[in-house]
């Protein structure tokens, strides 16, 4: 490209934790070519997320490009380029016959070899690299790609929680820190276990927290079954929130823990202390998808667990003890 793009279009219509490990490549390409407008391709449930972004100008979700004139719609936009950060083989097509001029993707998808103008070459599987520095390599066409820590790219994240609904802040109590145990990850990961979670709950009841449990109506009527809800300064909050409310609450709180998912990507990205449990099985490991933000941990039982290095599954994840959960939520000092 002999010019700086004004217009570039992310595509990345994927999961929320994807999405939010995006958003400081979105906000490299302001901070390199300011003044340029940024579409976001999600999916509609990743919206919210997307809308907390100061670097996404413009949403546009795969279900509108499925239910409209796709192609139209993405040649109104006038883009200069766009990245296919998660490959989709509809959306390259469109963007071919739409007449998008820069198009990247990925050499080892066979159809960008016929719909992309460029082809970037990596493998994301057999890399060390941290998913949010990995994306970074398709931008390879466009500019000279600068070599970031995962600390620099937080930075770029450009995300901020929308402020608490009334509901939401009604759940602060004085003199405690608010912490969200989040049990579930919809398969999306290797889980703690919820035994595990009921113990944390039983050491937080001993004070000074509110601990409030998190998760889809699917995933709380799972963990009603084990977990001990009954405390007075436990809230059950499973089913009760749309997105935009789990962000206000995540960013109003003082930590939340997690396995790897959404929820723990954007409790780092809002800045508090994100505490995830991990597996250090390939391509599941911290070093890849760990949380980035300023108080982002990534905890695992045994960095060099034979099981997980010979890419086994292993339940190695649920070595890690309650206690020590506890000890890093206790170094917080009280709001």
């Amino acid at each position: 490209m002999n010019r700086s793009p004004e217009h570039i279009i992310l595509s990345r219509p994927d999961s929320i934790g994807d999405v939010m490990l995006t958003l400081p490549l979105a906000g490299l390409l302001e901070q390199v070519f300011p003044g340029t407008r940024i579409t976001f391709i999600g999916r509609s449930y990743t919206r919210p997320v997307l809308a907390c972004c100061s670097h996404v100008d413009h949403i546009l979700t795969l279900e509108e490009l499925g239910t409209a004139d796709a192609v139209e719609m993405l040649r109104s936009l006038k883009a200069d380029a766009l990245v296919h950060v998660f490959p989709h083989r509809l959306v390259a097509a469109w963007a071919k016959q739409a007449g998008i001029p820069t198009r990247i993707g990925t050499s080892h998808r066979w159809w960008h070899w016929v719909t992309c103008t460029h082809r970037v070459s990596f493998s994301r599987k057999r890399s060390d690299l941290h998913e949010a520095q990995l994306n970074l390599k398709l931008l390879a066409p466009l500019m000279s790609v600068p070599q970031l820590g995962v600390d620099e790219l937080a930075a770029l994240s450009g995300f901020r929680a929308p402020m608490a609904s009334e509901r939401v802040a009604t759940w602060r109590r004085p003199g405690t820190r608010q912490v969200i145990l989040h049990p579930g990850s919809k398969g999306s990961a290797v889980e703690w276990g919820l035994d595990h979670f009921a113990s944390l709950i039983r050491l937080l009841d001993q004070g000074p927290f509110t601990t409030i449990v998190t998760g889809t109506a699917d995933e709380a009527d799972h963990y009603r079954t084990a977990l001990p809800l009954g405390g007075p300064n436990t809230i059950d909050a499973g089913g009760l929130l749309s997105l935009e409310e789990l962000i206000g609450l995540i960013g109003a709180s003082e930590a939340l823990v997690a396995a790897s998912t959404g929820p723990l990507h954007i409790a780092a990205a809002c800045g508090i202390r994100a505490i995830g449990l991990y597996s250090p099985r390939r391509p599941i490991h911290p070093g890849r998808w760990a949380p980035i933000g300023r108080d982002a941990h990534a905890l695992v039982a045994d960095p060099d667990c034979p099981t997980c290095a010979a890419g086994k599954p292993c339940a190695c994840i649920q070595r890690i003890s309650p206690e020590r959960v506890l000890a890093l939520l206790q170094e917080l000092p009280l709001p």
